[in-house]
Order: structure tokens, then sequence, then C-alpha cells
């Protein structure tokens, strides 16, 4: 028993097998933890999600909802997880929750709060706007109350040479494509009449604008893009993730150089 105790002794003594352990044991320990990481991302956990499309106001049912197993990695946002958090609520005022979604925090409220709530809210001081849509420019129709979404603008010269006998020439040739603005809000998606597209889910109504709000300056910068000279603009409107945050990003002025190209080419009085 001496010999072994003292064989162990001057085994752990040895400087290189100490290190020779030491790094053995470092990487079993990554690899566990390596897996335990794994394998909490790819369990699949059960998850509430909607069977149908679910209008602004409407209450939430049981008939409803539905749960499906998804990996912990695919889950995005404040997802609720209980039907308990879903059942006999409603559905915020400016939010439509799509046939298999999930549902999310921030858009399942309690009576109270979807009475107090207004579809077209806005911060106090902004400006409501309507942007022209289609269904090819909504994305198949999937862009919701409650969205978020990016504005794009591109601006082209728009006169033959032979036209430019009284125009500026110096940024004729120039082609201006970019973002203007971030995180801008979805309040209504409506058609051509002036109806809510998702009001009722049983008519398949064409989305013919949107509205927004924009800070007055925002408004007013928007407004002067059909007004440049010898330019014309053509307005995109891209989706983002938003509307799944609980507190999205503000809205955002993005590029100064289109802003300021703008400015540059209409007078204050536009």
């Amino acid at each position: 028993m001496g010999n072994l105790t003292m064989s162990i002794k001057r085994f752990m003594q040895n400087r290189n097998t100490v290190t020779v352990v030491g790094v053995i044991l470092a990487i079993l320990v990554l690899y566990f933890a390596y897996t335990a990481r794994v394998n909490m991302a790819t369990k699949p956990i059960s998850v509430p999600y909607a069977t149908e499309q679910i209008s602004s106001g409407q209450k939430i049912t049981e008939s409803m909802i539905s749960t499906r197993a998804v990996p912990r990695s695919m889950i995005e946002g404040e997802v609720l997880l209980n039907k308990a958090d879903i059942m006999n609520k409603y559905v915020s005022g400016d939010t439509v929750i799509p046939k298999g979604s999930l549902f999310y925090k921030r858009s399942v409220v309690e009576k109270e709060q979807k009475d107090a709530d207004s579809s077209l809210s806005k911060p106090v001081g902004w400006v409501s706007e309507k942007l022209l849509v289609n269904t090819t420019t909504t994305y198949g129709n999937s862009i919701y109350p409650g969205d978020y979404i990016d504005i794009w603008v591109k601006i082209v010269y728009k006169y033959s040479d032979e036209e430019l006998t009284y125009a500026d020439t110096r940024n004729a040739n120039k082609i201006r494509y970019g973002k203007l603005f971030s995180n801008v809000k979805v309040l209504a998606v409506y058609d051509s009449v002036g109806r809510n597209v998702f009001q009722n889910i049983d008519e398949r109504r064409t989305p013919s604008y949107i509205m927004i709000a924009l800070p007055e300056d925002y408004d007013s910068l928007l407004k002067k893009i059909e007004k440049l000279n010898i330019y014309e603009a053509v307005i995109e409107i891209v989706p983002t993730n938003g509307g799944l945050k609980d507190e999205p990003d503000e809205i955002e002025l993005v590029s100064e150089d289109i802003a300021n190209f703008i400015n540059q080419n209409t007078t204050s009085n536009d």
C-alpha cells in the first residue's frame, strides 16, 4: 500500500504529467459543457401557436390555440410558452396574429388594455402618413398592423438629354438608393375603399395602402420625395423583426446623404 501511495505521489509531482492531466480535464469540461448547450438548444419544447388568423382586438379562444414542438434555438423574442397565458386574452389593437404564428407577449393583452389601445395611436407630435402598397410590395399581403418596416428610396433622373434645357445636370446621371428610415411601425393596412384588410378574416381584401406615423421632420422629408424637381423616386418597404421585441428600436433616419439630396433638390415651400 505504501508503495502505491508513493507511486501516485511521484506521478502527481511530475510536471509533464500534471500538464497532460490538466489539458485532458479541460478538454473534457469543454466537451461536456458544449454538449449540454447543444442539447439545450436543440431539445424541442412545446409552444402554443395560432390555428387560424386572429384579428386585432379579437378574443383568443381555446379552439384558436394548439401546440407543437419547436427547438429552443428557433424561438426568438418574448414567446408565450403556456396556453393559460393566452386563452381568453385579446389580440392587441395594433397587431394581427397570422395562422401558424407563435404568440408573443406584446401581442396578447387583457381586455382592459385592449379597450384602451387604438390601432392608430401614435406619439404626441407625430404625423400619420399613407404609403401606397399592393399585394406584391407587402410580400404577398404578409405585412400586418404592429409589424415594423424599413423605408428604402431609389431616386433616378427622369428626363432625356434632349429635355434637359433648364435643369441642373450635376447629378443627372447619378442614382441614389438606400435605406432612409428604419424601425417604422405599421399602424394599419387598408384596401382601396378604406376597409381594414385584416378586420374580416373571411374576406380576401387586397392591400392598397398602409398607415404609419413619423416625427414631423421625418414626415416633411418623406413628403418632399414626390416633389423632386428633375428626379423621380420609388419608395420600397422592407419588413424587419422589430415586432418580435417587447421594446422595439427607435425610429431612425439612416441615410443623411439621401436626406440632404432630397432637401437640396426641393424648395422650402414644397
